[in-house]
């Protein structure tokens, strides 16, 4: 069997499957999916609890009708998600797109997957789909990719996407799409070359699930964006009506919506005040490598005009990450220099998603960074070279 391979600037070799090889990689991946699901939905039902399938809508602030079915309560607990964002874009109704759903269900690994958006998940299956063995174009409206993320982090994904052979359009700022032939032409912005593809793949953003609930019927507010208004313990302006995960807008991930729980559970249940704002934004961007991002950024930190110090250190520089063979990217650390206080960190590269988490505990407990600066760790790992960082600090 014959495999095409790329390599990237590090001299990792990167292998493309044949057709029939990404398929089945594909088909893994749906199988994983789908078998999801079906999981979830037993472990509910083993606790006892009665699902009820369809669609619901708020009758009054007390009462939700799904179907036929009317359902009364004393407390209302919504967590209903949230969907891909289709923005409006010029040609958009006249041709076949996809979302991060319906991508799931292609059976046949496109010729070529024209990506709109350049943020994480548009990232994700950039990568995902030329390993399966597209051709892959990124067409991102700013001016980079992963625009939150700092500078250095951005560059770094872009190589690192590049290296792998993702073609990579930025500045895209009056993209328009046409029919052509069995796919789309994707034009980025006047006066630049189309881009002609076999698949597209909408990829811009997500919205809350709350605009076909009768919110306004029960008094619940929302925001200009369509999120529900809620505190800091997850509670609505409706004094009994909860909003926990993607529709609340604070957190768009599993994590964030899980925590949502675990307050509003701490706070009815245990008379445990915990709140939303006390955690700390922590995520990962699971390209390959991935990045594990904790706090703020290096960015946000200068704009707060504190003094800081900051580290970082090359993964070429990581022993583990040399024996594997796998050296793209770098961690960087940035604290407040007045009160030792670890502020934000960023480990893109392999293992990074879980290393993270020795800063992200050490940001929790609001211990001095000196407290990890002296920490002894196991060898070798990706981990163990977060001390190291954090003894060679310097003026940001």
């Amino acid at each position: 069997m014959r495999l095409d391979a790329v390599y990237d600037t590090h001299g990792v070799v990167h292998l493309l499957l044949p057709e029939a090889e990404g398929v089945g990689k594909m088909n893994t991946v749906r199988l994983r999916w789908r078998t999801l699901a079906p999981l979830l939905l037993a472990a509910v039902l083993a606790t006892g609890c009665t699902v009820v399938r369809g669609h619901a809508r708020f009758q009054d602030p007390h009462t939700l009708r799904v179907g036929d079915q009317v359902l009364a309560a004393d407390r209302i607990f919504l967590n209903v998600g949230g969907r891909a964002v289709v923005p409006d874009i010029p040609g958009l109704a006249d041709v076949d797109y996809m979302t991060n759903v319906s991508i799931l269900e292609l059976d046949t690994v496109p010729d070529h997957l024209v990506i709109i958006g350049g943020s994480y998940i548009a990232l994700e299956f950039a990568q995902m789909y030329r390993r399966f063995g597209a051709a892959v174009t990124v067409i991102e409206k700013g001016p980079r990719l992963a625009g939150r993320e700092d500078e250095d982090v951005s560059a770094t994904i872009t190589e690192i996407l590049r290296a792998e052979g993702v073609e990579i359009v930025v500045g895209a700022d009056d993209i328009s799409v046409a029919h052509r032939g069995n796919g789309v032409q994707v034009s980025p912005r006047a006066g630049a070359a189309p881009i002609d593809g076999s698949h597209l793949l909408l990829a811009v953003g997500r919205r809350p699930n709350t605009d076909d609930l009768a919110l306004e019927t029960a008094g619940v507010q929302t925001d200009s964006r369509g999120y529900i208004t809620v505190d800091d313990q997850c509670r609505t302006n409706v004094a009994h009506i909860w909003a926990m995960g993607d529709c609340n807008g604070r957190g768009a991930f599993t994590h964030t919506s899980y925590n949502d729980f675990e307050i509003v559970a701490a706070n009815l249940l245990d008379d445990d005040p915990r709140r939303v704002s006390d955690r700390i934004p922590t995520y990962a961007l699971y390209i390959d490598p991935p990045l594990g991002r904790a706090g703020m950024t290096v960015d946000q930190v200068r704009a707060t005009r504190r003094r800081a110090l900051v580290g970082t250190r090359p993964m070429t520089r990581v022993g583990r990450a040399v024996e594997k063979g796998e050296s793209q990217g770098f961690m960087k650390i940035v604290v407040d220099a007045d009160t030792d206080e670890i502020l934000g960190a960023a480990i893109l590269g392999v293992g990074g998603d879980e290393a993270i988490h020795a800063i992200l505990d050490v940001m929790s407990a609001k211990a001095p960074y000196t407290t990890l600066a002296r920490t002894m760790h196991i060898h070798p790992t990706v981990s163990e070279l977060i001390p190291t960082v954090l003894q060679e600090m310097s003026p940001l």
